[in-house]
């Protein structure tokens, strides 16, 4: 019997203590016991997301609550700045650009970050409205520095739309402290949840700018969700049974500490960067997310190399456009504990010896347990 676990960025393992809740009797949604779970849902996820603001929630994928951000909140008198690093940079341009706005358009190489310097050029001109980017990039388990960009709109006009989907819950992000108006996530990454819920934290800067447009949308529409949640409620059906198993997941992740999860998140993925680097395998990216890696393949290897991982119970994702059958990209977020890590990268050695690859079993493992002996 093997065990099957999930390295996919997204969906990600789900503990059994929320598995457990989520299969429990469904309720009605319009009731005081709906009411209560999800104002104690809003509180949890202030604590996670580091905010004071209300945390709107929509039944939808993190793509949901990325176009209500850009619908709702991008100025129309302004150009909006958006950066393509990644599948998921060119999904945000795309949007921005079916809703008819103003679009510059930063396109970076893959595996390449946005520099807040970038950004200062860019809103020296007093251009823009709107900035869009994409905090970790998943496709090229890319990060940026988020902090140091936020420090440069918080200093103009303009708002900062955040993709933090494979960010939230994993990576360093303080997002009333650092500036971040909307920052947006989804459940099936670090909040260790089935996909099927988006969440944005909104700052007042934003809701400003909110309420001075007239959104072409009716179920992405942030007004209504706002204010649905000032009485801890949602304006539509919302996705019952995932939000008792957020309760418990973030009820899990404040009882560790989100800076204690960031400080694990951080080591399982230089333990696994560590592990390739001993194992002669090159990193994708030139500034690595913590909340995924993304592996260069060797010579001779291609995207095969998933169907044997799957073998010894593993499941990772492969490589997108250019860098597919090049590279695999290998999760760190949520249900994962250094044992998980250290089995994986054992099958990553197993797998590329059965392919032919001249590799020293151990040695990647041995790397990597030299790093998670300073897991907390």
């Amino acid at each position: 019997m093997i065990k099957n676990r999930l390295f996919t960025p997204g969906p990600t393992d789900v503990p059994p203590e929320v598995l457990n809740e989520m299969a429990k009797p469904i309720f009605h949604h319009r009731t005081p016991q709906f009411r209560e779970m999800f104002a104690e849902v809003n509180v949890g996820l202030k604590k996670l997301l580091c905010t004071s603001n209300d945390v709107l929630t929509i039944a939808g994928s993190g793509t949901a609550g990325m176009e209500a951000a850009i619908s709702c909140a991008a100025p129309r008198d302004k150009k909006v700045l958006v950066s393509n690093g990644g599948k998921f940079g060119e999904r945000w341009v795309k949007v921005a650009k079916l809703y008819g706005l103003d679009v510059d358009e930063v396109k970076l190489e893959w595996g390449v970050a946005l520099t807040a310097d970038v950004v200062a050029e860019k809103l020296a001109t007093g251009e823009y409205g709107a900035v869009v980017t994409v905090y970790s990039e998943t496709s090229t388990a890319t990060a940026c520095d988020l902090e140091a960009i936020a420090k440069v709109v918080a200093a103009t006009d303009a708002i900062l739309i955040a993709d933090c989907i494979t960010a939230a819950g994993a990576l360093p992000l303080k997002t009333d402290e650092w500036g971040v108006d909307i920052v947006a996530s989804g459940s099936q990454k670090a909040f260790m949840l089935p996909p099927g819920l988006a969440t944005l934290a909104v700052s007042e800067k934003a809701w400003k700018v909110i309420d001075t447009i007239d959104a072409p949308g009716f179920y992405l529409n942030l007004k209504a969700y706002r204010k649905s949640v000032a009485a801890d409620d949602t304006p539509y059906t919302p996705a019952v049974t995932l939000i008792r198993g957020m309760k418990v997941a973030v009820d899990m992740i404040n009882g560790i500490g989100i800076e204690t999860v960031w400080a694990r998140t951080a080591i399982l993925a230089k333990a696994t960067r560590e592990a390739a680097t001993a194992l002669g395998l090159g990193l994708c990216s030139k500034s690595p997310s913590d909340s995924v890696t993304a592996i260069c393949l060797p010579e001779g290897i291609d995207d095969s190399i998933r169907k044997n991982l799957k073998k010894y119970g593993c499941s990772v994702a492969g490589g997108q456009d250019g860098w597919k059958g090049k590279a695999i990209r290998v999760s760190h977020m949520g249900y994962i504990d250094p044992l998980d890590t250290i089995g994986f990268i054992a099958a990553l050695e197993y797998t590329l010896a059965d392919m032919g690859v001249k590799v020293e079993i151990g040695k990647g493992v041995a790397a990597a347990t030299k790093v998670l002996k300073d897991w907390k």
